[in-house]
């Protein structure tokens, strides 16, 4: 329970920070404001859920995060995915998963672009 509520209170400390970001902060990192807001509210296993699935695809993370913008853009569609269900079955089977499993992923067409130029 102390650690639940120790997480909370981190967030509360960088969504309270990244409100108070300025205009040249957020140009220095290459994000909007809606971004940043975005970033900070998704839940927590995004990142590793981006990248969990991109290995599905034949990535590795640093591929994903090659491209800043499109990288922030996967995370923001994972974050607002409604099938945390659908993902979480693939992700659980690792290794036996392929690409065809996880059609129903917002960033398969990315993933499946990105392993083309790899």
């Amino acid at each position: 329970m102390f650690n639940h509520i120790k997480a909370m209170r981190q967030r509360w400390q960088v969504r309270r920070e990244a409100a108070e970001m300025s205009d040249r902060d957020l140009e220095d990192i290459g994000l909007s404001r809606s971004q940043l807001q975005h970033l900070v509210t998704m839940p927590a296993d995004v990142p590793q859920r981006v990248a969990a699935m991109g290995q599905i695809f034949g990535l590795d993370e640093a591929k994903l995060r090659a491209d800043p913008p499109s990288y922030v853009w996967m995370l923001e569609r994972c974050g607002a995915c409604g099938d945390r269900g659908a993902c979480g079955l693939v992700l659980d089977r690792g290794e036996l998963s392929r690409p065809r499993d996880a059609a129903f992923c917002p960033n398969a067409a990315d993933f499946v672009d990105l392993a083309r130029v790899a």
